[in-house]
């Protein structure tokens, strides 16, 4: 599968029937979907690897995954609704190899060799991205994440991460549009700039930052 056939693929799975603002749930859009994956592919840590998305949402990085041969995935999401269309997704593309929990993943305790999410990016609630690089480095020596692509974003996770023992081994900044869902947008698009991070653990040995 080429990457320009994976965003495609990605960008026609259904969406949140109705997305909690509490939660920031946005949809992850196939293109950014499409280059995370296609990065993590290209250096080795998706296929016939075990992936956890933490934060699965409607399992557009988790379907995703799998699609690139991942051995397992789990698909950690806290709303049960949007489990709910996860598996419809994954069954309407025949994929078999994800484990779906309904739980806060603060809760998630398996050992994964590779991390695929898109946090909450803290609009909402300040650093609500926290607990889930926190979970992120305890259960993975490599993580794929999406942030805000700000200078004071930037600061707190080279912090964070450089404090948890990880470092930043490519970052890559990408266009995130956002339909209109929530009373506060003014926009019918709004377009944000993300960017896709890959983290590993010091001394892991992949170091090479872009």
């Amino acid at each position: 599968m080429k990457k320009k056939h994976l965003a495609m693929t990605l960008s026609k799975l259904k969406g949140f029937p109705k997305p909690k603002q509490e939660l920031e749930q946005y949809r992850t859009p196939g293109n950014v979907a499409a280059e995370l994956l296609w990065l993590a592919h290209s250096l080795g840590d998706i296929e016939g690897r075990v992936i956890a998305d933490l934060g699965a949402g409607t399992g557009v990085l988790s379907i995703g995954a799998a699609l690139l041969g991942a051995k397992k995935v789990y698909a950690v999401e806290i709303d049960g609704n949007a489990l709910r269309i996860a598996k419809e997704n994954a069954r309407s593309l025949g994929v078999e190899c994800v484990e779906f929990i309904n739980a806060d993943v603060s809760g998630f305790s398996e050992r994964v060799d590779t991390v695929v999410m898109n946090p909450p990016f803290g609009s909402q609630v300040k650093h609500a991205d926290r607990p889930f690089l926190l979970k992120a480095f305890e259960v993975s020596d490599v993580v794929y994440s999406i942030h805000l692509a700000k200078p004071e974003v930037r600061g707190f996770i080279e912090a964070f991460t450089r404090d948890n023992g990880f470092e930043i081994t490519h970052r890559i900044t990408l266009p995130f549009e956002i339909p209109a869902q929530f009373h506060f947008h003014k926009k019918r698009l709004e377009r944000i700039m993300v960017d896709v991070y890959r983290f590993e653990r010091v001394g892991n040995g992949k170091a090479e930052t872009e």
